[in-house]
């Protein structure tokens, strides 16, 4: 996403939105402040206590991802005290609701630099508000593992096509990456043989992103973009845009964004006689966008980061841990990244931690070791390349069948 919202999307297996209300209720010991009060520790494995923070939207519209999230590094968590992964160290959870929006994910950050036991945060969701948290946590030497940032930018600068630079060295993600996922879908429109597009993104950072190197590549093997169009975050209608972009006569319309508008913008397309896929990011990877785009959803589609998860080697294990928990909320598109998030700042304390006098003073040496983590996770392997970025570029298209999305192809890109 997912630059999702004001900063990124998106997801992997059977998330179920909740209302706000029940997000809101699901998030246990969370106190007024957002906090998790260290859930997830499990049993412990010493007097010495070390802090993983989680920064996600743990309400609102993406309340079922930054959920899904939470409970996955909490997993993560419980197990490596169960295991005593670091003698003379237990670990706990603390997470902090961003709401999708850029000041409370800053202001959650703030507050996890601000409390010395923390040594890592996994998040965020939305690559917009990492661009507010990574300097916050950056200062602080705080390492952040994202599972679900795509936005190239974020660990490859402002010109990361032409002169890439890495501004943030405490900054990783599990994930692949827009310049990625963007001409994967171009590549596999040309081999459905659907020559022209219409884009549309929401002007943040993530949709933005996502169109342009989505067109990019569409345009270089071939493709004709016919309409580039934008529409407001909020907004609920479409019509004007929608008459600009029927009258081209595209034979698909690419789609920036987050699924609550996806779903409305797929529905009034098909609604004014526009018959043609929508196609978008893994923003629109989520249950709920069938539901919100109607009966004519099907034949529309998404790429999504990694693999199925129920096809991986790792992947039914992850799932059959997380259910034993009983959480309150599936792990969606990014728990299992998320959870492969969180054992890479793991494996780092096992190193950084060893001998360390306290936690605040481990946090450089976490910062090295998990530059260097190598090893099998739920999404596959997980290790980082001299930027921060996820090694594994591994992609998959789904598309609606019978109002729900089924795999239709997996790969890497070209």
């Amino acid at each position: 996403m997912s630059s999702r919202t004001s900063s990124r999307t998106v997801a992997r297996v059977g998330v179920t939105l909740v209302a706000a209300s029940l997000a809101l209720s699901a998030c246990g010991s969370r106190d007024s402040g957002g906090t998790s009060g260290g859930s997830g520790s499990g049993g412990g494995s010493g007097d010495k206590t070390a802090v993983i923070g989680v920064i996600a939207p743990l309400s609102g519209d993406l309340s079922a991802m930054g959920l899904g999230i939470q409970h996955s590094v909490e997993l993560a968590v419980k197990q490596a005290n169960d295991s005593k992964a670091i003698p003379g160290w237990t670990l706990k959870v603390e997470a902090k609701d961003d709401e999708a929006k850029t000041e409370p994910a800053k202001n959650a950050a703030t507050q996890l630099a601000s409390d010395n036991n923390v040594v890592g945060v996994v998040g965020t969701l939305n690559s917009s508000t990492a661009q507010t948290v990574q300097p916050v946590l950056a200062s602080a030497k705080i390492p952040m593992v994202s599972p679900a940032n795509t936005n190239p930018s974020l660990s490859r600068g402002a010109d990361f096509a032409n002169s890439p630079k890495r501004d943030y060295t405490n900054y990783f993600r599990t994930c692949t990456t827009d310049d990625v996922q963007g001409p994967f879908a171009a590549q596999y429109l040309l081999e459905k043989n659907i020559k022209s597009v219409a884009t549309v993104h929401d002007k943040k950072t993530y949709g933005q992103g996502l169109v342009e190197a989505f067109s990019k590549e569409f345009a270089a093997k071939g493709g004709q973009v016919v309409a580039a169009e934008t529409i407001n975050p909020d907004d609920s209608n479409y019509q004007n845009v929608l008459s600009t972009i029927t009258g081209k006569k595209p034979q698909a319309v690419y789609y920036g964004g987050e699924y609550p508008q996806g779903g409305p913008l797929s529905q009034q397309m098909k609604a004014g006689g526009l018959n043609v896929p929508l196609i978008g990011g893994d923003g629109l990877y989520n249950p709920k966008y069938t539901e919100l785009a109607g009966a004519t959803a099907n034949g529309d589609m998404t790429t999504s980061v990694g693999a199925p998860l129920e096809s991986l080697p790792k992947g039914k294990e992850f799932l059959e841990a997380y259910k034993t928990e009983k959480y309150d909320q599936e792990p969606g598109a990014y728990g299992a990244y998320a959870y492969d998030a969180a054992n890479a700042i793991i494996e780092g304390l096992k190193t950084s931690l060893k001998d360390a006098a306290d936690a605040q003073g481990a946090r450089q040496a976490t910062i090295d070791a998990i530059g260097k983590a190598d090893f099998d996770g739920v999404t596959g392997k997980v290790s980082f390349d001299q930027y921060g970025d996820s090694k594994t570029r591994v992609l998959t298209v789904y598309e609606v069948k019978d109002g729900a999305w089924v795999a239709a192809k997996t790969g890497e890109l070209k």
